[in-house]
């Protein structure tokens, strides 16, 4: 049925659904400050940097004395503030597609109705997430203040003083000083699983400041409980986790938490049985097994029904790729009949749990499809066309036009990616080869493809230069991918412009020597610069935080650009992963690891919610993705053939390439 103006949902009923503004303590960068390189650079481009002790500071950390300054924010804050932003641009780009369709008369009543339905959960989720940010400051300010009722100096002693005298022996001091590890240890308590959130444990009527009052036996005895530090999880045994994930009619966990699990909990088990556990809790703890319940039982179990449909939304909305197998979806559909059974008023929140979820997964074979289709016509292209015709200077002259381009590609597979691949991909090097099935590789094929894109960008730049036996047109084709480059880093596509650096530093293309003796390199220095390795890629890494900066505070939606360095980011995921252990000494979950995973991981989802605002060219993109490239023997062999070998070593390498391509060709 085709959407008129006469419908019951009209643009002024949308009105309500009104994008919060994410309000931060932190400076951002304007236009003015923007990173931009003009063409007048002429020496290194230096950034802005905030001191640390520029932040606002205050809270609770251990270790650390109430005199001592202390940052307001923890890694809970940071990954909720994260989220926050997250679904505050998925709230914009909804509003957009909003607009659109009210403005398409063949658009259906039914599809406005999902969009406004989507929007108003986004804003519901965004304020459970400004809440959860909002009691853990409160938790801080609590903690300062309970700090900052200690004394600070020692007290003069009145009467017989208890405490042992220090005094020397042959074997040292025989009063030790306590050990900063029993410090640490005061500063932590155990709750129950399911028995207290964050909300509860620092709300608005909680008079929590840290002291152990779950009625726990001491934090090292009770080792079913979760140990708490500062007001986070620290660690915990497994299964006290997922049953701290499974909500009850009188609680329900924070969607920081269930982030932040959901996304580390398949380095410990898979998630069609992780879903498989939660759905035994589900069905023991709120005598689900029968197909309905009475009026009493309904009363009973409270608000298990909005809480449980809440802990499935969130998983098929952050972890959708998960669905993707066969067991999580036949799960879900005996839970959720289940739970429709005993609470039919939720109907219409499961239906549209359900919709979202199909059309993610429909998406994402569409987008798979798309890009074997592309494989297919570069194999076709590569097997038939021997030679270039063409190159990318006639197809697109213009660098801000082929920038904006690799930035349309970029996005798109970047947004492509799901958030628990990374971790994917580490719990899968811990799996025998046999044992590993055809759904966990496609657990990360979408993050292969994209480190794909890079190389095959890579050795497009090299192609494209040794493509060109004059000299004079080699050294144009450097200096147009040194603008391309700079153009790129002007837009915040970290990616494509390493890529293309990348390409330009490739031995094939590095040994043209007269070649770089006519390049401007004083353009190139200024990219490379930025790109410096040393100091664990040092000039990058402010270089990205500067447009992050300008990204938070954007209006434009082009300044919210930030596609990062990929191969880096994964870097430094992977030795996180593998610089800090999973588990404890006595076994429990290393939950500590899995924030900073989160940490890590939530800015990614904030950089995929955005929208390339730059007009699409099908040509440009066709000829960048399918345009055959030479692999290594024959981008050597061009480099050969563009200047003669002057060394032994190049001249041996050169008839020993020489004779394997001929010997490959009979």
């Amino acid at each position: 049925m085709p959407y008129s103006s006469d419908d019951s949902l009209s643009s002024s009923s949308c009105s309500s659904l009104e994008v919060p503004v994410l309000h931060d303590d932190t400076t951002t960068i304007s236009s003015s400050d923007s990173f931009c390189l003009s063409d007048d650079d002429h020496h290194h481009h230096q950034f802005d940097h905030r001191s640390d002790t520029n932040k606002q500071t205050i809270g609770y950390t251990s270790g650390r004395a109430p005199e001592e300054v202390i940052e307001l924010t923890n890694v809970h804050m940071e990954v909720t503030m994260k989220l926050m932003e997250g679904e505050r641009r998925r709230l914009l780009m909804l509003t957009h597609e909003l607009e659109l369709c009210m403005a398409d008369p063949k658009t259906s009543k039914m599809e406005v109705e999902i969009l406004t339905q989507n929007m108003r959960r986004i804003q519901e989720k965004y304020a459970n997430l400004e809440e959860e940010y909002r009691v853990s400051c409160k938790d801080a300010l609590l903690r300062r203040m309970h700090l900052s009722n200690k004394p600070s100096r020692s007290q003069p002693s009145i009467g017989v003083k208890l405490s042992s005298r220090s005094r020397p022996s042959i074997f040292g001091t025989v009063a030790q000083v306590r050990s900063p590890t029993l410090n640490k240890r005061k500063n932590r308590e155990s709750i129950g699983p399911q028995m207290l959130s964050l909300s509860q444990m620092f709300g608005s009527d909680s008079t929590y400041v840290g002291s152990n009052n779950n009625n726990h036996s001491e934090v090292d005895k009770d080792r079913e409980a979760l140990i708490v530090e500062n007001g986070n999880i620290h660690s915990g045994p497994l299964e006290a986790l997922i049953q701290h994930l499974v909500p009850t009619c009188v609680y329900c966990p924070d969607r920081t938490y269930i982030f932040t699990f959901l996304l580390s909990s398949r380095l410990f088990i898979r998630p069609h049985d992780l879903l498989a556990e939660v759905c035994k809790l589900c069905v023991l703890q709120q005598n689900l097994a029968r197909d309905k319940t009475d009026n009493l039982d309904r009363s009973r179990s409270g608000k298990f029904g909005p809480h449980i449909v809440n802990l499935l939304s969130e998983w098929t909305e952050m972890f959708p790729y998960d669905f993707r197998d066969d067991r999580m979806m036949k799960q879900l559909r005996e839970i959720t009949q289940r739970i429709l059974a005993n609470f039919p008023d939720l109907r219409k929140d499961i239906n549209n749990l359900s919709y979202n979820l199909v059309t993610k997964l429909t998406n994402l074979k569409s987008y798979e499809e798309n890009l074997n289709k592309v494989e297919t016509e570069e194999l076709h292209r590569a097997h038939t066309q021997v030679v270039a015709t063409t190159d990318i200077l006639e197809i697109c002259p213009s660098p801000l036009l082929l920038a904006q381009q690799l930035t349309h590609i970029e996005l798109e597979r970047l947004s492509m990616i799901g958030s628990e691949e990374f971790v994917q991909a580490f719990s899968k090097e811990r799996v025998p080869s046999d044992v590993i099935n055809y759904q966990d590789m496609k657990a990360t094929h979408n993050l292969e493809s994209y480190v794909q894109w890079f190389n095959r960008l890579s050795y497009l730049v090299a192609t494209e230069i040794t493509s060109h036996i004059k000299k004079k047109n080699r050294v144009k084709m450097v200096e147009y991918f040194i603008d391309v480059a700079k153009e790129c880093i002007n837009i915040g596509n970290f990616n494509s412009l390493m890529a293309i650096i990348a390409g330009m530093n490739l031995s094939p293309i590095t040994r043209l020597k007269k070649m770089w003796s006519k390049v401007n390199r004083d353009k190139l220095k200024i990219l490379e610069h930025q790109m410096d390795p040393s100091n664990n890629f040092g000039s990058y890494r402010s270089c990205l935080k500067a447009a992050m900066w300008r990204s938070q505070g954007a209006a434009e939606e082009r300044e919210k650009i930030v596609i990062p360095f990929f191969s880096l980011f994964v870097k430094d995921l992977y030795f996180l992963n593998e610089g800090c252990s999973s588990k404890k000494e006595d076994g429990s979950v290393n939950f500590h690891k899995c924030w900073q995973m989160a940490k890590q991981i939530s800015d990614l989802i904030t950089w995929q919610q955005v929208e390339c605002p730059f007009g699409k060219s099908p040509t440009v993109i066709k000829y960048i993705l399918t345009t055959p490239i030479y692999k290594e023997t024959m981008l050597s062999l061009a480099s050969y053939e563009c200047e003669t070998p002057d060394t032994s070593y190049d001249k041996d390498r050169f008839k020993l390439l020489k004779s394997q391509t001929s010997m490959t060709s009979l």
